[in-house]
This record gives structure tokens, C-alpha cells and sequence, in this order.
């Protein structure tokens, strides 16, 4: 299976614009992503990504000097990935859209993205619990700054009086992210259709913030 994969920021995704080594460099990202968000960090051996990226291992370390820098790449683009993409659709929203409503937009943009554009954001959300402190500091960074996205959703939301009186907004904002990047652990999509997630999804973040 191809990776899936969305442009990673600062980073010219056109092939035509780009040298053999960044053509190169992108298949090993590529193949790091797919092998990382199957097999973990764990089970994720330069062997295997060398294998999808159609390379002999050992070219590897002209583009990075251990298994961990590749590692702590897939991982930091993964979430910056997400960041850029949640943030460009909710910028392009008509300015008369609700913030109840773009709380659900952001629903369905990180739900597609994470299961449907990006391997990396997939590797990303499903190996952050097992990445060591030391890997995981820009992607950190990058956690931070999509919190404060969803913080700045659900306190409009909440200014502008559409969201239950009895929430904690913090711990709303950290059931919705929790939910929403466990779907990476057991969605099927043999078993159900992604737009029936989305949808689902939306139905119990919109009754979990509005109903009493």
C-alpha cells in the first residue's frame, strides 16, 4: 500500500522542482511514514522502510544519520501536517460561518486527514505514546500549538453562548482530540465508510458540547 501523504510545510512537494536527492529523501520519508504508522516505533526497522523506498538500507544514512532522525521527521511533520491542514480549511470558512459549526469542520478536517490524506499524521497520533521525550520535542511543539486551535474553537463557541453552561472547556477539548485520534486505532475501512464516522463523530461532539 502507497503511503498516503499531504505536503509537509516549508517543503516544495512539486517532483518537477525538485533535485534526485529531495526526490529521494521524500520516498524515505514516505516509506518511514507507511512502515511507522503499521508497525510502530518498535517494530519500525530501517530494512523495512528501505524496502518500500525501493533503496539498499545503508543509502538511508546519506539522508539521515540514524533511525531515530527519520523517526523524529515522520513524527514532527505528521502533527504539522495536520496543523496546516485543519487551520488552512477553517481560514477559508465564509467569516459568517458559526463557531459551533467550524468546531464541527474541524471534526471532519482532522478525521479525513489523519485517516484518509496523511500516513503521516496516522504514524504520528498512533506512535506519540511510544516515541521517546527526546524524539518527540518538535513534535510537542507542534501538539501545542494544534491545542490551541481547538482551545480558541471551543472558547468562541463558548463566548457566543452555544455550548452547555456546566462544561469544563479544557477537559472538553481534550475528550474531543482524545476520541477523535483513537479512530486511528480501530478504524476498519472494509467495515465502515469514513463519511459515516465523520458524520457519527459530529453528532456526539455536537450533542456532548450543546445538550444538558
Amino acid at each position: 500500500m502507497a503511503a498516503r501523504r499531504t505536503p509537509s510545510p516549508g517543503v516544495d512537494n512539486d517532483p518537477a522542482a525538485q533535485s534526485k536527492s529531495e526526490r529521494t529523501r521524500a520516498r524515505i520519508l514516505d516509506a518511514a511514514a507507511e512502515v511507522l504508522s503499521t508497525k510502530g516505533y518498535a517494530g519500525t526497522r530501517l530494512t523495512d522502510v528501505a524496502r518500500v523506498a525501493e533503496l539498499q538500507a545503508p543509502a538511508i544514512y546519506y539522508y539521515f544519520d540514524s533511525r531515530e532522525s527519520l523517526i523524529e521527521e515522520v513524527m514532527w511533520a505528521g502533527t504539522a501536517d495536520m496543523l496546516n491542514h485543519v487551520t488552512t480549511i477553517l481560514d477559508e470558512l465564509p467569516e459568517e460561518t458559526d463557531s459551533l459549526e467550524r468546531i464541527m469542520v474541524a471534526v471532519e478536517s482532522h478525521l479525513r486527514h489523519e485517516l484518509e490524506i496523511s500516513a503521516y499524521t496516522t504514524a504520528s497520533i498512533r506512535n506519540a505514546g511510544q516515541i521517546p521525550d527526546h524524539i518527540r520535542k518538535r513534535q510537542v511543539a507542534e501538539e501545542r500549538k494544534y491545542g490551541r486551535v481547538w482551545r480558541d474553537l471551543i472558547h468562541r463557541a463558548h463566548e457566543d453562548g452555544l455550548l452547555r453552561h456546566d462544561l469544563d472547556l479544557y477537559v472538553a477539548q481534550m475528550l474531543i482530540l482524545g476520541s477523535l485520534n483513537w479512530t486511528a486505532e480501530w478504524w476498519n475501512p472494509r467495515k465502515t465508510g469514513l463519511d459515516k464516522v465523520v458524520r457519527q463523530a459530529q453528532s456526539f461532539v455536537h450533542g456532548a458540547l450543546t445538550s444538558d
